[in-house]
């Protein structure tokens, strides 16, 4: 038998490594879509086909109708979305979709994750150590005047979902009421929507992976960040396999099994400098720098797939730890703002030889893979032509 696979969100990287993922696998035929002309993973030698979409950001409602047209006319044996609006948009309407079978847990067990308020009521509730917050319903609630600076103010959701199109918020680290009063400012969205207050926890972020079957851990896997883009914090663009916590991995077990998850998630912490981890956030779909697991050992898509069509798999008791994975039009970025940036001379040249000393043996790039050429093409195209501002 033969499973038809349609992978979305086809310009992500982590749909790229899905499509990989998923296309290696005997009776697997994968389709991928996007809204553009063209995407990163329709160049993958794994993607049979790519269909143009509408927006599921900008046009919710058409994309929802095509969805439903391209399912009753193919048999999609699963349906993968890589994003967070997409996959909460799909959820949120399975009434809608009778021909869509997507990987994941309900939506109201998805939003007691994902809505940042009530995941911290549930990890309260299971035992995991969380930040002190308050909610507020709206900006208009909070009393600067009661505040403990520094705190941080945290909208309940990451995407606020309305029928003309979606919302995007952002996490302020505030220090006085006049940064807390910009921060409002500069966020008209919490004039009608609830966010937290939250205690700034100094130190680190840390994570774990999670695949779970039905409220059953399945495997786990942890990665460290090595560089990012922007420098400072921001996206992975390069980052190494380590160990999981135990601490970390039996925290992230307590939540999960709680709410009797289902699917992938990436539970992540910050960790104190005397090493006390606090609950952050769970991001309830596949993560960034997929690819690193999938190097390292551990294939989620795969594991998730098989799992959900009922093939049974073996799933790894352990994976390679210290195998990177590089990002290299990100990590080349992150190298221009770091040399263009404020630090010293030292600092730069020491930054740029780590450029140039990629640790080969132990290094795979994300998108330029000497067995699947057409993503890198693809992606060094699109990074040309946007530098010229034709992108």
């Amino acid at each position: 038998m033969t499973h038809i696979i349609l992978v979305l969100d086809a310009a992500q990287r982590s749909a790229l490594a899905v499509t990989r993922s998923l296309g290696k696998l005997e009776n697997f035929t994968i389709v991928t879509a996007d809204s553009t002309a063209s995407a990163l993973a329709a160049a993958s030698k794994y993607s049979t086909a790519y269909l143009q979409s509408p927006s599921s950001t900008d046009e919710p409602e058409l994309y929802l109708q095509w969805l439903k047209k391209i399912c009753a006319e193919t048999n999609y044996s699963l349906v993968m979305p890589v994003t967070e609006i997409t996959s909460q948009l799909l959820l949120m309407h399975t009434g809608q979709l009778p021909n869509v079978r997507l990987p994941f847990a309900s939506y109201d067990i998805v939003m007691s994750l994902a809505d940042k308020y009530h995941l911290l009521e549930q990890a309260k509730v299971s035992g995991v150590p969380v930040p002190d917050f308050k909610l507020f319903q709206c900006s208009a609630t909070l009393d600067p005047h009661t505040l403990t600076y520094p705190c941080v103010i945290k909208p309940c959701l990451s995407r606020i979902y309305s029928r003309d199109g979606w919302i995007s918020t952002s996490v302020k680290l505030v220090h006085n009421k006049q940064e807390l009063q910009d921060a409002l400012a500069s966020a008209p969205y919490l004039m009608q929507h609830p966010f937290m207050v939250q205690e700034f926890i100094p130190g680190t972020g840390a994570g774990v992976f999670c695949l779970y079957n039905h409220g059953k851990s399945t495997t786990f896997f942890a990665h460290k960040r090595l560089r990012e883009k922007p420098p400072q914090g921001g996206v992975s663009v390069l980052s190494e396999s380590v160990a999981v916590d135990a601490t970390l991995q039996h925290y992230a077990q307590q939540l999960l099994d709680h709410v009797n998850w289902h699917g992938v998630a990436m539970v992540e912490f910050r960790v104190t400098p005397e090493g006390k981890p606090y609950l952050m956030e769970v991001n309830t779909r596949f993560w960034g720098s997929l690819q690193l697991s999938i190097d390292a050992g551990v294939d989620f898509p795969a594991l998730l797939a098989q799992s959900e069509l009922g093939i049974t798999t073996e799933v790894p008791e352990n994976y390679v730890i210290g195998t990177r994975l590089r990002w290299l039009l990100g990590d080349f970025d992150s190298l221009y703002l770091c040399l263009k940036g404020s630090g010293s001379i030292k600092q730069k040249f020491a930054r740029l030889i780590a450029f140039l000393t990629p640790s080969p043996f132990k290094t795979r790039h994300e998108t330029n893979r000497l067995d699947d050429l057409g993503p890198g093409i693809y992606e060094l195209k699109t990074y040309i032509l946007q530098l010229f501002g034709r992108g």
